[in-house]
């Protein structure tokens, strides 16, 4: 067991030398995207959820 953990450790260990990390410039532009078009998802939800709720009021 001790033997496949060791071999298993040194696999990793190759795999992430292959890796090709984001620059800092990279990571930071792809958070921007991400947290700009969560935010464009929750507004545009917010106001379908708005709008339902005020045709729904209408309805009753």
């Amino acid at each position: 067991m001790p033997n496949k953990l060791v071999q298993y450790v040194k696999d990793s260990r190759t795999e992430l030398k292959k890796v090709i990390w984001p620059t800092r410039k990279q990571a930071t532009n792809d958070t921007l995207l991400v947290i700009g078009f969560s935010l464009g998802v929750a507004a545009f939800l917010g106001l379908v959820d708005f709008v339902l709720t005020k045709l729904l009021e209408l309805v009753i």
